[in-house]
């Protein structure tokens, strides 16, 4: 990377347009950039950082924004703008920047702010002109540090070489390099390695712990299933030999319960033998009271028969008596039988005569049979005669039914007429309905075409009043913001400049004796300047500085905020116009209001279509009636006449037929009655007399069926005689008497009743309360016999489930044994990391060491071949090693550490450290050649033959067509260097001054 042209305009101490010809300043390898304390050397650093990067180093760079990059300086119409021309990998560039700047609006009062523009050009030497590459932040960004290979902070530690950093850089313990080198090689990933490694680390170690919780939940359960048979491990989750310690705990469980279910068995069979022996003497003692109380049962049941016994021997002679009786029943029954029906018989043949005649009341059976037939005959006579009055009743009732329907066919017809006069004005009002329905159908179509387009613009209108507010509130809260920054701003510069004009007193406060100066390298300070009333010290600058950037950044957020608001604004203008919202809504209702009419009349079409349909068909359908109507009424004519003929012919038959009765059917019921009755009085006639014949027969069969059983009277034998119920009760009552005479006798029989009833009474209580307490003794028995049995089945389930976790967490526990000895060796904190060095310093390890042995080829030419640094991984102290840095005195031979150089050698040392670390870093940034260089100060701390070797070694670097920029403000080397830019200060801006070798 060489640089060709610097112009600068309104930036830093700069207020007007500055340009830096280092063509001409890199002819002679050396220049000098020099100028007062305060003139803005560092500015023309910066100008350079900015036009690469798009910001500054450190605290320079303000608010994220570079508004402070800005020249306080500057006309109030002059813009802050940096062009930088270089040629980096080949490639001749131009690189324009220009910073947000905030000015006055063009119409009306206030200030408002441009954004920042970036331009990319490069040099086409076919053409002879620049051609534009990009305008875009993000990609010329990307391309630059794609050329140049280093990021803002390399690119500030490589090419605009601090020699105070590298003064510190060299003094400073192995995390402070650590931080440096860091950020110039970018460990991040050996960083990230770590981090990962002590993630994974705590992952496994969680999962452990957690593993290790739950197997010793499973160990509490079964602490509490075994009791005081087992103790628990004093570990904690995480602990190594934690499982198997609960492993040997459970099986001493086991164990234990094992021998207890043992024990618990033996004693349930001890009481399971007391309980056999106490239920069989419960047994024969309830036997033995049973047989003493069956024997007294049976003494008792004796005396009670002997006390019936009279009764029992008049019930036997009772049933003796209604045994012979039985023998005399048919005959009762049969004369019974035959008297019953001969007094039903007679009653019935009373009745019969008294509706008789008196002529036939007295007659006999046959004369009544005789009378009968001839009443029959007569009968048989009337039948033609019934047909035919039948036949005239059928055809009045069919002439009115002709006249029902020439009623109803009338009223069709009248029915028919009258609807059909209507049919027009019901047809033309339907038809009405449906165009008016199908227009609204189609006018409700168009109206939701508009719907949706008027919500839009009313929802856009009422989000376009919302946002007017929202607008004018975010312009209020951007313009205080604004105002804030501005106050902030202004505070931080007052303070700054406070400070400036005390910065002497500031370094002063640092100043021993012997120790160089920071600004002009003299080891003595006669007159150090005092700090005065009021002083502004860096803390105060800093707040105010931070206060500053926290209102700028308020101010900015709050810009972003009305420019959302701003467009969304716009966007809700755009789609509702200028029409007022109460309008649109106006306009919105009534178009909503014409579509719901409409839709309410169009939803009536399908009803009155159908209805229109139903019309015409039942039109049709009176027409059809009305037609068939008149059809019928012409065939009932001829019906009618024939009818008539007919029913003249019958009635003259039927006036012979029914003589001086009212109807043919009166006489026939006449002849039917009077037949009836003579043919019931001639039947009950001969019923009586031959149920009189039985009755007599049946008295002679009973009185010699009586005297043949012994009865004196067919009555005795009658009273003798026992019904169905009687008989069953007594034979019941005597079977009884014998079954339990003999069931008594039998257990006086018996010879164990008879044995038992010998012996002492039964003793059952005693024999109970020994059984009921061999029970208990056995429950209890078998209830420890249990408990015994599930403790130990809870134990043998708790142990191989512990034991299956300990398995499970076998090769977890070794990917956290495995991860944790990584982790501890790339944290450095493993004992089999002798020097305790994180992953990440050991590869800054290995960059320092390039970095010592390139230094030390110039510190050698620096040093007169005295010094030569080398990279150290000693401990120091109790800290890390790694990236240690000592230097070797070949006058004495001793490696001793790099804060006991003095000044001069401590600037000289840095500045190879310097040299050296940017020829890494440019191998490391793939080579990418590095034409132009800066060193800032640190010159006024050599002597003279110092300083002579290390201008040598500094021009060189021109071999390597290389040109190197001083910054000092050192007077002996505005002699020894003729090419100089000077930065002079004034009060109205820095301006710079070029001077060539010629």
């Amino acid at each position: 990377m060489r640089l060709h042209r610097l112009d600068i305009t309104a930036f830093g101490p700069f207020g007007a347009s500055q340009s830096v010809d280092f063509d001409d300043l890199s002819a002679a390898g050396l220049f000098l950039l020099h100028g007062p304390t305060g003139a803005g050397k560092t500015s023309v650093l910066d100008a350079v950082c900015y036009a690469l990067y798009g910001s500054v180093p450190g605290a320079r760079q303000g608010s994220g924004q570079g508004m402070t990059l800005r020249s306080d300086h500057a006309a109030p119409g002059t813009r802050t703008e940096v062009r930088l021309e270089l040629t980096v990998a080949g490639r001749r560039l131009e690189i324009t920047r220009q910073p947000p700047w905030e000015r006055l609006k063009l119409r009306g009062k206030g200030t408002t702010v441009d954004k920042a523009q970036t331009w990319l050009r490069e040099y086409d030497p076919a053409t002879r002109a620049w051609k534009d590459l990009s305008r875009s932040h993000q990609e010329i960004g990307e391309e630059i540090t794609q050329l140049l290979g280093m990021s803002r902070e390399q690119f500030c530690q490589v090419v605009l070489l601090p020699q105070g950093d590298f003064a510190r850089f060299l003094r400073a313990d192995a995390e402070a390099r650590g931080k440096l080198l860091g950020r110039l090689f970018d460990t991040r990933r050996f960083a990230e390695v770590e981090k990962r490694l002590a993630e994974r680390r705590r992952a496994t170690e969680a999962q452990v712990r957690e593993g290790d919780a739950a197997l010793l939940a499973d160990a509490h359960r079964m602490q509490q299933a075994a009791g005081d048979a087992m103790e628990l491990p004093e570990l904690a989750p995480g602990e190594p030999g934690l499982a198997e310690a609960v492993l040997e705990a459970a099986a001493v469980a086991r164990a234990t319960a094992r021998e207890l279910l043992t024990i618990a068995d033996r004693r349930l069979t001890a009481a399971e033998s007391a309980r056999a022996a106490t239920g069989r003497e419960l047994a024969d003692a309830r036997e033995l009271d049973r047989l003493q109380s069956r024997f007294a049962e049976a003494r008792e049941r004796a005396a009670r028969l002997a006390e019936r016994s009279d009764a029992h021997r008049a019930a036997l002679e009772r049933m003796e008596r209604a045994r012979k009786a039985e023998a005399v029943a048919p005959a009762l029954e049969l004369r019974d039988a035959a008297d019953s029906e001969h007094r039903r018989t007679a009653d019935a043949e009373a009745r019969a005569r008294a509706l008789l005649p008196q002529a036939l009341a007295d007659a006999g059976a046959a004369p009544l049979a005789a009378a009968a037939r001839r009443a029959a005959e007569e009968l048989g006579g009337l039948e033609s005669a019934r047909r035919a009055e039948r036949r005239l009743a059928a055809l009045v009732e069919e002439r009115a039914g002709l006249d029902r329907q020439e009623r109803a066919d009338e009223e069709v017809r009248q029915e028919a007429e009258t609807w059909l006069a209507d049919w027009e004005t019901v047809r033309t009002g339907l038809q009405s309905r449906v165009d008016s329905a199908q227009e609204a159908a189609t006018r409700a179509e168009q109206l939701s075409v508009q719907r949706d387009p008027a919500r839009r613009r009313l929802t856009a209108a009422r989000q376009r009043d919302r946002l007017t507010d929202d607008t004018e509130a975010a312009r209020q809260r951007a313009l205080a913001a604004a105002e804030d920054a501005v106050e902030a701003r202004a505070h931080w510069l007052d303070l700054k400049e406070q400070r400036l004009h005390g910065i002497a007193a500031e370094l002063a406060a640092n100043l021993t004796d012997g120790t160089p100066c920071a600004v002009c390298g003299a080891t003595q300070h006669p007159a150090p300047a005092r700090k005065t009333a009021g002083h502004v010290d860096r803390e105060a600058e800093e707040r105010a500085l931070t206060a500053y950037q926290t209102a700028d950044e308020l101010r900015a957020q709050a810009e972003r905020h009305l420019g959302t608001v701003r467009e969304a604004l716009a966007a809700a203008t755009a789609e509702a116009g200028d029409a007022p919202t109460a309008q649109l809504a106006e306009e919105a209702e009534e178009l909503e209001g014409a579509y719901t009419r409409a839709r309410a009349t169009a939803s009536g079409l399908h009803a009155a279509q159908e209805e229109l349909r139903r019309a015409e068909g039942e039109r049709e359908q009176r027409v059809a009636a009305q037609q068939q109507a008149a059809v019928r009424s012409a065939s009932r004519v001829a019906g009618r006449d024939r009818l008539e003929r007919e029913q003249a012919a019958l009635e003259e038959e039927l006036a012979r037929a029914r003589g001086n009765a009212e109807s043919v059917t009166a006489r026939a019921a006449q002849l039917e009655r009077r037949a009836a009755l003579l043919t019931d009085a001639a039947d009950t006639a001969r019923a009586a007399e031959d149920t009189a014949r039985r009755l007599k027969d049946a008295d002679a069969r009973l009185a010699d069926a009586a005297f043949r059983a012994g009865f004196d009277t067919p009555a005795d034998a009658a009273a003798a005689l026992l019904d169905d119920t009687a008989h069953r009760e007594l034979q019941r009552r005597l079977d009884a008497w014998q079954s339990e005479d003999a069931a008594v006798r039998a257990v006086l029989a018996e010879p164990d009743t008879a044995d038992a009833a010998r012996r002492p009474p039964a003793d059952l209580t005693a024999a109970e309360r020994a059984a009921a307490d061999a029970d208990r003794r056995l429950r209890e028995a078998s209830s420890a016999r249990d408990a015994a049995d599930r403790c130990r089945a809870e134990l043998d389930r708790l142990s191989a489930h512990a034991a299956t976790s300990v398995r499970r967490l076998a090769p977890l526990r070794e990917e956290h044994t495995r991860v944790a000895r990584l982790a501890s060796l790339a944290a450095g904190t493993s004992a089999d990391n002798e020097r305790r060095m994180r992953l990440e310093s050991y590869v800054l390890a290995a960059r320092l060491e390039q970095v010592a042995a390139a230094a030390t080829a110039r510190l050698l030419r620096m040093s007169s071949g005295r010094y030569t640094l080398v990279h150290s991984d000693d401990r120091s102290g109790r800290g890390r090693s790694g990236l240690g840095l000592h230097v070797v005195d070949a006058w004495t031979g001793r490696e001793r550490d790099t804060a006991t150089l003095s000044g001069g050698e401590t600037f000289f040392a840095s500045l190879a450290l310097a040299l050296g670390l940017a020829d890494v870093v440019t191998d490391e940034a793939g080579g990418v050649r590095l034409d132009t260089l800066f060193i800032d100060e640190g010159f006024g701390s050599l002597d003279d033959q110092t300083l002579d070797e290390v201008l040598d070694v500094l021009d060189a670097l021109r071999e390597r067509d290389r040109s190197v920029g001083i910054v000092s403000h050192v007077p002996d080397l505005r002699r020894r260097i003729h090419a100089q830019l000077e930065v002079v200060k004034g009060r109205s801006g820095s301006v710079l001054r070029q001077r060539s070798t010629g």
